[in-house]
């Protein structure tokens, strides 16, 4: 009890006496929560279902995206990631190697914005979040932990840190840690849902970053995803009708496109990729009714749209004369 105290009296003492301390310069989000709570989060939340590993020696980055991997439903130990994300040379992992390892597994990864308000949303919905701390004393020690509660009234942050399963900290002090490493912090969801702060650009980044290594069924999914919650997205219709086309569901795919041509009759990109699935379906004629709808014909797509049609005419003309593909 006496530490719980020792804690809370740290966060609230910072802002009270945040002229005659600095504090202000020290935890400046911190001290912003005070008069500026994210709307809608609640005071108090805690995911007492996230799972634990403890870390071996440096391996911190391992042990936490084990843990929300699992959390989001994939059956790995740190162990199984050791190889994927731990640099020997560097006794640690990188950022860039823990946002793509995810994605391996199926899960999209994303690098939230800077902020305290965007981390303690995401952990109000339900999304623990990995952040990026200086834990060292004297010299800079780099740690990775996983957020996964807060108590406000008290002002703790719960971690799962190291060895400890939940570690309590008070909100300035795991600022102080966490703004060495540029308020750096991550979540990783199942491929059908969309992170609390997502933005339709950085999502959509996310999702096509994360459909270069993952699973077919699960880039599907995650294309689906964002599809539907910003339906006008040329880049999420382009992805979600390329891994329909990749995985032989033509028909699904010129849906999409269909869809997206629609909305967007003078994207070329849309136009040539419709031509193209429907070419593949054998619907040659289609196929360059589509292909003749391109308006731009000087753009950055002006040789793909030129191959594409080269490719349907010599078809036709195959068929004409009665010559094999």
């Amino acid at each position: 009890m006496k530490s719980k105290a020792r804690l809370c009296a740290g966060f609230f003492c910072c802002a009270l006496l945040v002229l005659a301390t600095g504090c202000a310069q020290l935890v400046p989000q911190t001290v912003a929560l005070r008069t500026d709570w994210p709307e809608g989060v609640p005071r108090t939340t805690e995911m007492n279902t996230v799972p634990f590993f403890p870390q071996d020696d440096y391996q911190c980055g391992p042990a936490a995206l084990a843990t929300i991997l699992s959390y989001s439903g994939v059956d790995i130990t740190p162990q199984a990631l050791v190889d994927e994300v731990f640099l020997p040379s560097r006794k640690g992992t990188l950022q860039i190697e823990m946002l793509a390892a995810p994605r391996r597994h199926g899960r999209v990864s994303y690098a939230l914005m800077p902020s305290y308000s965007d981390m303690l949303r995401e952990v109000a919905a339900g999304n623990p979040v990995i952040v990026l701390q200086d834990v060292g004393d004297m010299f800079t020690e780099w740690h990775y932990a996983v957020v996964v509660g807060f108590d406000y009234p008290s002002g703790t942050i719960y971690l799962r840190s190291g060895d400890r399963r939940r570690r309590e900290v008070p909100f300035s002090y795991f600022e102080r840690e966490w703004i060495k490493g540029g308020y750096w912090g991550m979540v990783v969801t199942a491929p059908d849902k969309i992170a609390a702060t997502a933005t339709e650009e950085r999502w959509v980044s996310a999702v096509v970053a994360m459909a270069r290594s993952a699973p077919n069924e699960a880039a599907q999914a995650a294309y689906a995803a964002a599809l539907a919650r910003w339906p006008d997205n040329i880049a999420a219709a382009v992805g979600l009708a390329n891994e329909y086309h990749a995985s032989g569901a033509y028909q699904l795919a010129v849906q999409v496109l269909r869809i997206a041509q629609h909305r967007h009759p003078d994207s070329p990109i849309v136009i040539n990729n419709l031509a193209q699935v429907l070419f593949d379906q054998g619907r040659y004629n289609e196929a360059l009714v589509t292909i003749e709808k391109v308006s731009d014909k000087q753009g950055p797509f002006a040789a793909d749209i030129r191959s594409t049609r080269a490719m349907i005419e010599e078809r036709l003309a195959q068929q004409k004369t009665g010559r094999r593909p």
